[in-house]
This record gives C-alpha cells, sequence and structure tokens, in this order.
C-alpha cells in the first residue's frame, strides 16, 4: 500500500493523535499506510505536517501532549480501579447524587476506586480534565429469543403504507411470547424528499424518525374534531407492489401531522435547546433543501450570524418540527411500557448506525466533532479488494476529548431513553475507525484511533443509568484487544450462522468447516443472517449469486454458483448431523427453515433472533452492499402484513421451536 514512506519523526507525530502508520489486514499481514495519507488524515486533525517547518512545531506539540505531567482532557475510568492523574487536584461531581450534593474531594496524584458512576472534573494547577466513571461490566441479560426487525418492513392493514410503532406494539402483545425484539436504526429523516431509505445514513443520530408514528395514535387525533379526521384518514396511503415508497408514505403522514398539529393550536412541544436546532435544521431544510453546505453562508452553521433571524421568520415550521420529535419519544415510550407489559425479559432493543449524512441535522449540530472532510469505510480485504467507503464522517477523537464526550453521551443517552438496549453497528469504532479524506479512494485511508476507555466509559455509565444491556457488531477483522474489552465489560458479541466457522485444518485460516451454534459464545447475539446477508431461504435458492450476476457484480458466476451450492450442501449436512433433519436431500424450504433455527437455538448465546423475512419465505435480503439503485434497498416489505405474519403456522412452529430450546417457553 505504501509508496513514500513514513519518517520517525512523522510517525511519532501521528502516534500523538491516534493516526496509524501500519495496520494488520484480516491475514493479519502488516499494511503500511503511505506519508501523503497520514499527512492528509492528521490535516483533517488540524495538525499541519506540509512543510519541514510545520512538522517540526508539530512534533514539539506532539511530545508536549505526550509529556510526564500531561493532563488528559478526559479520563475514562472505572469504579473498580484506581487512575493514575497527575496532581494534585480537586475533584468534583457534576452529576449523580453527588453533584447534587456538591461533593468534591482532593486527591493526589490517583483517582480512588470505589467513586459513585457518575461524571466529575479534575482540576490541577496545569488545568481541567472531564473524568466518566462508570461500573466495571453490565450485568448479564438473561437467556431469551425474540425477533429482529426492520420496522419500516412490517406492515400491516392499519399502518400507513410502512411499518410503524403501532404495529411494533402489536407485534410485543402478539409475538409468540418473544422475550426480545431488536430494531433496525430508527434515527431521524431529513424531512424533504428524497427521503433516504437508508436507516444507516441518517440526517439524526439522537432524534426519531416521524416515518415511524402511527398517525391514528396520536393523541392530537384521538382529540381532533370529525372534519380533521376526515382529512387525515383520507390522506392515507396503502402499501402497494413489492417496493416501499418512502417518499410518498411521508408526504402522506407529514400533511396529517400538519393537520393534527393545527387542529391541536399549534402546540411547541416544549423544546429545549438541542431540540430547537434539530427543528431548525428541518425548517431550514424545508425552506433551502436537505444540502445545509449549499445553504446561504450565515446558515451553515448552529451560530450562524443569519440564525435569529431565521428562527424567527420560521417559528411555526420550527414548532411543527419539535411537536413531531415529541409525538415520536411518546410512542417510544408506549412500545417500551407494551413489552415491560408483555413480561419480555430483555425487551427493545434499539440499533445505533455508525455514522450520519454529512448534509443531515447532526452534521450541522455537532460539525465542531465530526471530521466532515473525511468518510469511514474499510481497508482492502478478500471481500472487497478495494475497500469501502459509506459516506459518513466520523468523529474527531481530540473533540470529543475535549467536550467530554458530550455529544457521543448525549445521542447514547437520548437512545437509551426508551429502549431496553442497543446495538451497536461497526462497534470497532469506539476503538478505531477506517479514515478516508474525501474525493480519495478507500485504499488511500487509514486507521484513527480513539480513546476506548473513555468511550466504553460513557457507553457502560449511560446503559448502567437506562439498565440496559449493549450488543456489539464485531463481524469482520477485529483485533484482539476489541474483544477482550467487550468480554470484560459484557458487551454482547455478533455470532451468524454464515460466518461462523472453525479454523481451516491446513491453512489455520477462519474458512474452515461450519461451527455448530452449540460451541457458539455465551455472551453473543446469535442469528442467522444479517440485513447486509442473503436471507435463508434465499441462500439455500443461490439468490444472492443470481443476482448479483444480473447486476454484473460478479466477475465469474458459474464459479460462485457453484461455491454457493457447495456451502448450501454444507449446511444440510451439518442439519442432518444434528438430528434436524432427517436426510440431505430435503428440498421442502419452510422445513429447512424451521430446522435452521432449531440449529440456532442450540447456540447457549443469551439472545437468539429469528428474522420475519427468514420464516415468511423471503428470498430478497434487505440490502445488497454495492448497491444503490439497481437493487430495493431498505424499501423490501414482508411478503404478508403483519396480521397474517402472527397468524402463519411457520411463524408459530419457529417460535415454538425457538421458545422450546431456549428454555424460554412463554
Amino acid at each position: 500500500m505504501s509508496s513514500d514512506p513514513v519518517t520517525p519523526e512523522l510517525a511519532e507525530i501521528a502516534d500523538a493523535y491516534g493516526v496509524a502508520t501500519s495496520y494488520l489486514d484480516g491475514t493479519r499481514t502488516e499494511q503500511r499506510i503511505d506519508a501523503e495519507v497520514v499527512r492528509s488524515v492528521l490535516g483533517l486533525l488540524e495538525v499541519d505536517v506540509t512543510s519541514p517547518d510545520a512538522e517540526r512545531a508539530a512534533l514539539a506539540g506532539a511530545r508536549e501532549r505526550a509529556g510526564e505531567g500531561a493532563l488528559p482532557p478526559t479520563i475514562g475510568m472505572r469504579t473498580d480501579r484506581p487512575r493514575a492523574v497527575p496532581g494534585p487536584g480537586r475533584l468534583t461531581a457534576v452529576d449523580g447524587e453527588r453533584g447534587a450534593d456538591g461533593w468534591a474531594a482532593d486527591v493526589d496524584g490517583e483517582l480512588p476506586a470505589g467513586l459513585e458512576p457518575g461524571r466529575y472534573t479534575y482540576e490541577t494547577a496545569a488545568g481541567r480534565a472531564h473524568v466518566v466513571v462508570a461500573p466495571p461490566a453490565l450485568p448479564d441479560p438473561p437467556r431469551t429469543w425474540g425477533w429482529m426487525l426492520q420496522l419500516y418492513a412490517l406492515h400491516s392493514r392499519d399502518s400507513w403504507g410502512i411499518g410503524d410503532l403501532g404495529d411494533l406494539t402489536t407485534l410485543i402483545r402478539g409475538g409468540h411470547g418473544a422475550g426480545a425484539v431488536l430494531l433496525n436504526p430508527l434515527h431521524a429523516i431529513t424531512p424533504v424528499p428524497p427521503v433516504q431509505p437508508s436507516p444507516y445514513t441518517p440526517s439524526s443520530r439522537r432524534y426519531a424518525t416521524p416515518l415511524a408514528l402511527r398517525i391514528a395514535d396520536l393523541p392530537a387525533y384521538a382529540d381532533a374534531d370529525a372534519a380533521t379526521r376526515a382529512e387525515v384518514d383520507a390522506l392515507r396511503p396503502e402499501t402497494t407492489g413489492d417496493r416501499l415508497a418512502h417518499d410518498r408514505v411521508w408526504a402522506a403522514k407529514r400533511a396529517a401531522l400538519e393537520a393534527l398539529w393545527r387542529g391541536a393550536g399549534r402546540p411547541d412541544g416544549a423544546p429545549d435547546a438541542d431540540l430547537t436546532a434539530f427543528a431548525t435544521y428541518c425548517a431550514l431544510a424545508e425552506r433551502y433543501g436537505g444540502r445545509w453546505s449549499l445553504w446561504p453562508q450565515d446558515l451553515r452553521r448552529p451560530d450562524g450570524a443569519g440564525i435569529a433571524a431565521a428562527r424567527d421568520a420560521l417559528a411555526p415550521r420550527i414548532a411543527f418540527h419539535a411537536w413531531v420529535q415529541r409525538q415520536a419519544e411518546s410512542q417510544l415510550a408506549a412500545v417500551r411500557a407494551a413489552a415491560r407489559d408483555a413480561g419480555m425479559p430483555v425487551g427493545v432493543v434499539h440499533d445505533l448506525a455508525v455514522g450520519c449524512d454529512p448534509e443531515g441535522a447532526d452534521a450541522w449540530m455537532l460539525q465542531d466533532v465530526l471530521a466532515l472532510g473525511a468518510t469511514v469505510g474499510a481497508p482492502p480485504d478478500a471481500f472487497n479488494q478495494r475497500g469501502q467507503t459509506w459516506g459518513l464522517p466520523p468523529w474527531r477523537p481530540d473533540r470529543l476529548a475535549d467536550t467530554g464526550y458530550a455529544a457521543f453521551g448525549d445521542m447514547v443517552r437520548a437512545l437509551l431513553a426508551h429502549a431496553d438496549g442497543l446495538r451497536i453497528d461497526h462497534v470497532m469504532g469506539l476503538w478505531r475507525l477506517w479514515w478516508v479524506p474525501s474525493g480519495c479512494s478507500a485504499d488511500r485511508g487509514t486507521y484513527v484511533h480513539y480513546d476506548a476507555d473513555a468511550m466504553l466509559a460513557v457507553l457502560l455509565l449511560e446503559a448502567h443509568r437506562a439498565r440496559a444491556l449493549v450488543v456489539g457488531e464485531d463481524l469482520g477483522t477485529v483485533i484482539p484487544r476489541i474483544r477482550e474489552d467487550m468480554a470484560e465489560r459484557n458487551l454482547l458479541g455478533s455470532t451468524v450462522l454464515w460466518f461462523s466457522r472453525d479454523p481451516d485444518p491446513v491453512t489455520g485460516g477462519d474458512d474452515g468447516p461450519l461451527r455448530p451454534p452449540r460451541r457458539w459464545p455465551e455472551r453473543a447475539v446469535a442469528t442467522i443472517s444479517t440485513h447486509d446477508l442473503p436471507t435463508a431461504p434465499g441462500f439455500l435458492a443461490g439468490e444472492q449469486v443470481r443476482v448479483r450476476a444480473e447486476l454484473g457484480l460478479l466477475d465469474d458466476p458459474v464459479t460462485e454458483q457453484a461455491k454457493a451450492g457447495a456451502e448450501r450442501d454444507e449446511l444440510l449436512a451439518l442439519l442432518t448431523a444434528e438430528g434436524l433433519l432427517d436426510s440431505p436431500d430435503v428440498t421442502d424450504t419452510d422445513e429447512i427453515v424451521v430446522a435452521l433455527h432449531a440449529l440456532l437455538a442450540s447456540a447457549p448465546s443469551r439472545l437468539v433472533l429469528a428474522s420475519l423475512y427468514d420464516v415468511l419465505g423471503e428470498t430478497r435480503q434487505p440490502n445488497l452492499p454495492g448497491t444503490v439503485d439497481e437493487y430495493p434497498n431498505w424499501r423490501i416489505p414482508l411478503p404478508v402484513p403483519l396480521e397474517d405474519a402472527l397468524a402463519d403456522e411457520r411463524v408459530r412452529r419457529v417460535a415454538a421451536v425457538l421458545a422450546a430450546r431456549t428454555g424460554d417457553g412463554g
């Protein structure tokens, strides 16, 4: 990868700012990063290394940062371990019970073990640091089974052309005793067309999508006069065809929400400062378009010179969008209450996307703590020789640390306010992310490291306060420290049937025979597939090869088809060896899918999750990586309405198998 080698001086500067100059790829081979790439990424962190003089100044600054007695801007620590610090200084509680009491103590050289979980400040003559104290680990969640859902797909005869939170409540109450529900991200959209269908490219990760609202469940609908309700009812779109129409659904729901808001007297939703900023973005997007980088110059920052006047001019629209968010919060709370009333041992688990739309609300509001000149991605590997770029700006580790990780903590806290757990997409991003400067190919990037102790302290503190579990999506190339830290803190990992293999007996690689789920890890969420992989019926039919060949995504379709057939035969042989099929020659897809779920439930994993796509015979996967409009990504509904799905014999059989084999016969 490298043609311009990194000098020792540049390497020292890069190390001080967490920028990698080499890394180990999936085969544990060291890949060195080109010096030009290192300089570009350092530039994104505002470290000037563009000339010899600038590099000498940067080196002096790097040594000062790493020098003895330097006080880090944020310190993450555990309740059970002391932490050495430059001292003497004064430790003061900021929040929690101690913060309310104004607790403070003098310390000298060590923050003591036994501190209450919470946020503190530590002040010395040399400066001031944020301190985040978290429990050493989260409690063990109960072992149970549940459903994993793309909520938008869960349409019913009462929902408006797309799955909504009312449908989710129906599933919770009638989901055959499921103990958990894992959702796709319900992050906020930019409220102008075209609506981004991917839940993993959100406008804001802190706020919720109004597409998920059940219009008829709003208090404003119940309180509306007959004429307003008739107006709203007439807007309801139907689910038609085999693709969801996000723009059509949002146009209908927006019109309905506006009618109900007017009928309710145009309330403002009692917004706080953060919600006001989000609602301001939404109102500005309606006026100037969904790309804030093209707005008038004085509106491109939340503190821009034109913002005050714009807020006055757009006050009704700001009030409307704030009110919509309050309705979403209320319905999310009602869903969680329904899960508790149903006696679900885990409950509702929300999903956190790895990043946000660079033109969305978060990027506008949080641009000072995001690297808008970079995108998150992945380096070249065996699965994608060109690497990947995802179009999502990463957190700036320096700015996060300077602000006590406030933006990250606010985001996690907001998501857990109405959740019993949180799944973190690409959890490796708490430790490091592959940064690619804008305009560059994915192979012209490098890893930027984060203070994982601080990130984990913030995450565990918020999960502890919310009494929530945390799941990390740790698929792919994962450095050993990540899994060690996850295990130590009791974060659940992710184990997927398609990927779970023993080492090859000849090469030692990770492409050996399928590993029976009974030998999977306990601290994990067990699934057959993911949203980026084939469904079970699709895998059995070889659909993933057919579609990619049809779209010209395969260099050698014949070889890929043969490989897929061999993998199918291997899976049927495993099901037969485990006593779940009478013969590997079984051809009934429904029978094989039930056997697959029995196999899955043999795993000791804490959570065993099934997808209704798998059970109901959907061959199309929710998302096909490497495509945008060539494939209906994130727009595939369940093949039948929710009412029919819950009454379907296949769903009953799978639920019974999972309940019996996980010891959760509810």
